[in-house]
C-alpha cells in the first residue's frame, strides 16, 4: 500500500539532490563578439552584444544554441558556434592583485582592473584559481575575487 508512495518519493529526493552534485558548466564567447538573444533563434529579439571571452554558466544546450547565465543572473540565448569551452574568468574588484603562488603572502605578480578577462588554468581546490593573462602572465587569485570559477 505504502511502497509505490515511496519508491516516487525516494526517486524524487534523489532526483532533487543530483543537481546540487554537479559541477557547474561556463562557457566563454570564442569570436570577436557574440549577440544575445531572448530566444534561440536568429529571428528573436538581440538584447546585447558582448565581448570576447566573456564567461557564462551554461544553463540548457537546444541544437545550435545554448541558453547562458551572466553574473547578475539574467539569461540569454547564444549561438553555439560564438562560444568555447575554454574557461575565462573577469575580476570583480576594481583593482585585482594576482599573485605568484596560492597564498596572500606571495608576492603580486600583476594587477588587472574590473572586468578584465583572465584564461582559467586550473582550480586548487583551496580556494584559488590559476590564471593567464592575454600577455603571457599567469598568477593566482582568490576564487572568490572572479566570476566564471
Amino acid at each position: 500500500m505504502f511502497a509505490a508512495p515511496l519508491r516516487s518519493l525516494a526517486l524524487f529526493l534523489l532526483l532533487c539532490g543530483s543537481g546540487a552534485a554537479h559541477a557547474v558548466d561556463y562557457v566563454s564567447v570564442t569570436e570577436d563578439s557574440a549577440i544575445l538573444y531572448d530566444a534561440p533563434s536568429l529571428k528573436a529579439k538581440k538584447l546585447f552584444v558582448v565581448n570576447r571571452h566573456m564567461p557564462f554558466e551554461q544553463v540548457v544546450v537546444l541544437n545550435n544554441w545554448i541558453k547562458v547565465r551572466d553574473r547578475s543572473g539574467s539569461l540569454y540565448w547564444v549561438e553555439k558556434k560564438s562560444l568555447s569551452n575554454t574557461r575565462y574568468v573577469f575580476a570583480l574588484s576594481p583593482l585585482l592583485d594576482v599573485r605568484s603562488a596560492a597564498d596572500f603572502s606571495s608576492p603580486v605578480v600583476f594587477q588587472v582592473r574590473q572586468q578584465v578577462a583572465l584564461e582559467r588554468i586550473e582550480s586548487t581546490g583551496t580556494g584559488w584559481v590559476k590564471v593567464r593573462h592575454r600577455d603571457g602572465e599567469t598568477g593566482y587569485v582568490r576564487s572568490t575575487e572572479v566570476w566564471g570559477e
